[in-house]
């Protein structure tokens, strides 16, 4: 049985080799990166069995989006389309002092068009947990509905939502009301603590922040992530906490969702909040090493590291 749903949109990611910039480079790097498809290949690496539904333009790009997916291990349920195009993403490596910089063209993709009928929600209604990302919603109005339509399906199974703001895609406000609408089908809420201090207009320690987040929502758990400085959960009134690990950062992107992506596994795999919480931060601190958002770490690395953390606060 499928363990873990994730439903979203994945874009082509280009970067400039050498930490050149755009104007002038003549090389880009050309990879694949969605947070749902993200995490899905993070939590297939430490061994749970993955599915990544979505709608891709039936194109050269489309395949090379599914392509990369099934080489991570994932399986892929795909709506293929005649119209509509294929994401992209542009991101910038700067060293310091030089910022990063990172251009969303998600507009008029073949997911924003996606139907709950375009879907096999029989997979859904039997997996043991599904996930679905912010900026997923972000794309259109019937693209918020088919995926509260798959988390609603989801039935005795676990719901996961990455808070995952992008404001290329759209307003603080703007992702407030729309997230607020669908918070009652979540289980668990993830979110980077700037993103979540960002959308809900709220400043203060982690851990208010997610003590109020599981309050005001009824979430059985509420994962805040602060990059490299660690995380912290909030489940059954009990707040969880893990230190960074220090790393040489070779690419960043894609550290959130390994970290999600470990964290979901071990809880599927019956480990309680704390030890999924060490997972999830050795996850994310291995993938930074590695370049490209989507992870290749193994199941044995993780747990070493892991195990390193300790029992945590």
């Amino acid at each position: 049985m499928t363990e873990l749903v994730a439903f979203g949109e994945t874009s082509l990611r280009l970067v400039p080799r050498d930490s050149e910039r755009f104007e002038t480079t003549a090389d880009v790097q050309l990879q694949v990166s969605g947070t749902e498809s993200n995490v899905a290949v993070a939590a297939s690496a430490m061994g749970a069995e993955a599915v990544w539904l979505s709608k891709l333009p039936d194109s050269p790009l489309g395949r090379r989006v599914e392509r990369a997916l099934h080489q991570h291990g994932v399986d892929t349920e795909i709506a293929w389309a005649e119209t509509g195009r294929q994401g992209l993403l542009f991101t910038e490596h700067g060293p310091e002092p030089r910022a990063h910089r990172r251009v969303q063209d998600r507009g008029r993709t073949a997911a924003a068009t996606v139907s709950p009928g375009e879907l096999p929600m029989d997979r859904v209604q039997a997996a043991d947990a599904t996930f679905v990302a912010g900026s997923t919603l972000a794309l259109s109005g019937g693209i918020v509905e088919t995926a509260e339509a798959v988390m609603r399906a989801a039935g005795s199974g676990l719901v996961a939502m990455d808070l995952d703001y992008s404001p290329g895609l759209w307003t603080s406000e703007e992702a407030r009301e729309t997230l607020e609408g669908v918070f009652d089908a979540v289980d668990v809420l993830l979110a980077n603590e700037d993103e979540a201090q960002t959308v809900f207009d709220r400043s203060g320690e982690p851990r208010q922040l997610a003590h109020a987040l599981a309050s005001e929502h009824d979430f059985q758990t509420v994962v805040i992530t602060r990059s490299e400085r660690g995380a912290l959960a909030w489940h059954d009134s009990v707040i969880h906490e893990r230190d960074g690990v220090e790393s040489r950062a070779v690419d960043a992107a894609g550290q959130h969702e390994a970290f999600a992506g470990a964290f979901l596994e071990r809880l599927l795999s019956g480990a309680d909040a704390g030890e999924a919480l060490s997972y999830g931060v050795a996850s994310a601190a291995l993938s930074r090493t590695v370049p490209g958002a989507m992870t290749t770490v193994t199941p044995e690395e993780v747990a070493a590291l892991a195990d390193d953390l300790g029992p945590g606060r």
